[in-house]
């Protein structure tokens, strides 16, 4: 990793979880068991639409060893869920509109007897013919798959005279951009335990990304106050966004409230695909107008997005997808409009990304393709068009001023990979090639979602300094980036510290763990905390010792006293312990509440603070077989100062692996909306000998002077530009376009190849 600042070398962390993950002894949260618990089953539908006539228990419920069997009469509440859009119902009762809604729940003394009572369910059904593309379900004679019809969501962004500047524009680049179905493929597939408490409360042990959006969609549909549900979400074994709504939950808690005994529920990889969220496969149709000299004029954009049956955020991913799809640039005439269509495919939603892949991936092969139109090098074309400080956002919204989109661009033009060469002699059938791309990536929700944040900090009774949020830790690594800024607040050391995280019991509501926000807001409310923090137990030392407060510091263990003049070393007055001695509990915490940074105009979804990358990639395309393999990826991000490096790199090179699944291989395949890959071993993810053989981060920190936001997240920054760079450099080697992804093998597979590469077609 390079830095363009020393780190201080405190900052290159072990993590405090990562000797328990290497061994393998860190319990998640579908590690769990109690004595006497229940396991927990759920029968979904064999079909992807049809009408449900009849459901008959009778069988399963008089089995020996089961202990209850729910539907959607057992539901006390609202019987449906959904962040954003509560659509999809717990337990189907008139419709089923895919093949992972649920239609009945078990619980049983074994797994086994429990997969034997869902055999017994008899369920009747008047199939119905799928809407198996977004194209059959916006058809005039397509029946409704919900009230409303089978659109979730249009998105549409006007600026100038789209139109009229096509006519007079000298060159149009118009291609059709096609993205899959990407899984999250997380270690641990979606599950949970579920206790209910002699108090009648009930506690829920499952991964979320937002522990109290959980309580309060469990509250409406289980017909309970919130404050009688605690939710526990960490630690997680991946997600990505994939937890982000409820899953196992609904069936955990409604099976665990009847039964009075814990219930375990987990998901098989199986039953995960077929009912678990997906990337949205999207169709993305541009048209861009350049002048001779490489200037965009005009760009026009139609965006269809495949929400499967139901909504979750599927709106606020097309929102997404829509800003990010006129790019990091300056274009005087736009004309963008998209649609989220329901079909009776499987449920996409929330993924790393939020949409700005696909359309990132669709800008950038525009840009690429104009270059070799226009006979101008691709890396400047995009220096000619890239926005100037002070222009506004994508959707014309203001936006917090940086110089990060001309510095990744500046960095990656001096590149030494653009004159890299290995010297070892490559047989006639291996080709490679370069490419890069450019991007800049929202971070937070955006203007009109609430997006709240905040924390807490105490001293607590066992003499710690205690920092409570409502993130999850999921594999990010942010109780390392907490522990690093919180040593570096009050020089102590990480054994001062206790990191309260994923409970809703114990901790404050700060927000999600989405939209690369933890970190940057985890770092706002302790810039917010520290010194009414500080002040306050270096004030109660001074009165216990009559030393002056402004001579005293926080340190290793406790309160210190700086050095004098005289050179008499600093030496500790108090521990942390002995102060919690001299207050009450109360007067020792600290509570912080604010919204993450959102743009002034109202401008739905329009982003304020933004990430911005550039990616390199080096490809050896194999014209045999088709197989491309990736030698080398450089990032650039400039995200803000570095908290955690080793995080960071962390999550750059995650982000990368996943984006490079995403480009080569990974697509979860429908037909007749039934699922073709079924379980790992159908659907491929990278591997390490699918990995590049070098990746290498440069991060630029540099932040306007003042910067109130501190370190953006970088949690998704490193997955959204690699394909197009990945695509640019298969046509470097190949001269073949390509327009989908997963890349085609068999589009590149020619036996000779001429020096002549295939050209975009002037309009």
């Amino acid at each position: 990793m390079r830095l363009n600042k020393e780190n201080s070398g405190k900052r290159w962390y072990t993590r405090p979880d990562g000797k328990e993950k290497v061994t393998g002894t860190l319990q998640y949260l579908t590690d769990k068991s109690l004595p006497g618990m229940l396991y927990g089953r759920v029968l979904r539908s064999i079909h992807p639409y049809a009408r449900i006539v009849s459901v008959d228990t009778a069988a399963a419920e008089g089995l020996p060893g089961v202990q209850a069997v729910l539907t959607h009469k057992d539901v006390p509440g609202m019987n449906a869920f959904g962040i954003a859009t509560p659509d999809q119902p717990v337990f189907c009762d008139e419709l089923v509109r895919y093949t992972g809604d649920a239609v009945a729940a078990v619980a049983a003394d074994t797994l086994e007897i429990a997969e034997a009572a869902l055999k017994l369910i008899k369920v009747e059904y008047e199939v119905m013919s799928p809407l198996s593309s977004p194209e059959a379900a916006l058809a005039p004679d397509a029946p409704k798959l919900h009230p409303h019809g089978n659109i979730l969501h249009r998105t549409e962004v006007k600026r100038g005279n789209a139109e009229a500047a096509f006519t007079e524009t000298e060159h149009i680049i118009r291609e059709t951009y096609y993205t899959p179905r990407q899984m999250h493929t997380y270690m641990e597939t979606e599950g949970g335990l579920f206790v209910p408490e002699e108090n009648g409360r009930l506690s829920v042990y499952a991964p979320t990304q937002h522990g109290y959006k959980d309580r309060m969609q469990l509250s409406r549909i289980l017909n309970m106050d919130e404050e009688m549900i605690r939710v526990v979400s960490s630690p997680i074994g991946g997600s990505f966004g994939g937890k982000d709504e409820l899953n196992v939950q609904p069936y955990g808690a409604l099976l665990a409230l009847r039964t009075k005994r814990p219930v375990k529920i987990h998901n098989s990889r199986k039953e995960s695909v077929r009912a678990g969220l997906k990337r949205h496969p999207m169709k993305i149709v541009m048209e861009t107008g350049f002048t001779k000299e490489g200037l965009i004029t005009a760009h026009r954009v139609r965006i269809t997005a495949d929400t499967g049956a139901y909504a979750t955020l599927g709106a606020p991913v097309l929102n997404f997808a829509t800003e990010h799809s006129m790019g990091p640039y300056s274009i005087p005439h736009v004309d963008v409009e998209g649609l989220s269509v329901y079909t009776n495919n499987g449920v996409s939603g929330e993924f790393r990304g939020f949409g700005g892949n696909q359309a990132i991936f669709a800008m950038e092969g525009q840009m690429d393709r104009a270059a070799a139109q226009l006979g101008i090098d691709p890396w400047e074309l995009r220096r000619r068009n890239l926005r100037s400080n002070g222009d506004p956002g994508p959707l014309g919204q203001q936006i917090l001023v940086t110089n990060g989109l001309q510095e990744v661009w500046e960095a990656v033009h001096h590149s030494d990979l653009w004159i890299h060469e290995e010297r070892t002699e490559l047989p006639p059938w291996i080709r490679k090639g370069k490419g890069a791309a450019i991007a800049m990536h929202g971070a937070g929700l955006g203007y009109g979602i609430p997006d709240p944040a905040g924390g807490r900090l105490r001293l607590n009774e066992e003499g710690k300094i205690e920092a409570a949020f409502s993130y999850e830790e999921f594999g990010q690594g942010l109780v390392s980036t907490l522990e690093i800024m919180l040593c570096e607040l009050f020089d102590c050391v990480r054994e001062d510290l206790e990191i309260v995280i994923g409970d809703t019991d114990r901790v404050p509501h700060s927000g999600s763990s989405t939209a690369s926000r933890s970190t940057t807001m985890a770092w706002m409310a302790l810039q917010r905390l520290k010194s009414p923090f500080r002040d306050k137990i270096t004030r109660l030392t001074s009165e216990a010792t009559g030393i002056p407060a402004h001579e005293l510091v926080t340190g290793p263990g406790g309160i210190w006293r700086r050095g004098r003049e005289n050179g008499q070393d600093q030496y500790r007055v108090l521990s942390f312990l002995e102060i919690t001695q001299l207050a009450s509990a109360e007067e020792l915490t600290f509570d912080t509440k604010f919204d993450y940074p959102t743009t002034p105009d109202e401008v739905v979804g329009g982003h304020y603070l933004y990430t911005y990358a550039a990616v390199m990639a080096e490809v050896e395309v194999n014209t045999l077989s088709g197989q491309v393999k990736v030698d080398d990826i450089r990032h650039v991000v400039a995200a803000g100062p570095v908290m955690n490096p080793m995080g960071y790199v962390g999550q750059i090179e995650g982000g990368s692996g996943m984006a490079l699944g995403f480009t080569l291989m990974e697509d979860s395949l429908m037909e007749n909306s039934e699922y073709m890959t079924t379980n790992l071993d159908t659907y491929l993810i990278p591997t390490i000998q699918d990995m590049q053989k070098r990746l290498d981060v440069e991060a630029i920190e540099n932040l306007p002077e003042n910067d109130p936001f501190g370190p953006r997240g970088i949690g998704e920054i490193g997955s959204v530009a690699l394909a197009p760079a990945i695509v640019s450099a298969i046509y470097q080697a190949t001269g073949v376009w390509l327009n989908k992804l997963p890349v085609q093998r068999e589009k590149l597979i020619k036996p000779v190849f001429s020096d002549k590469k295939e050209g975009v077609q002037p309009s």
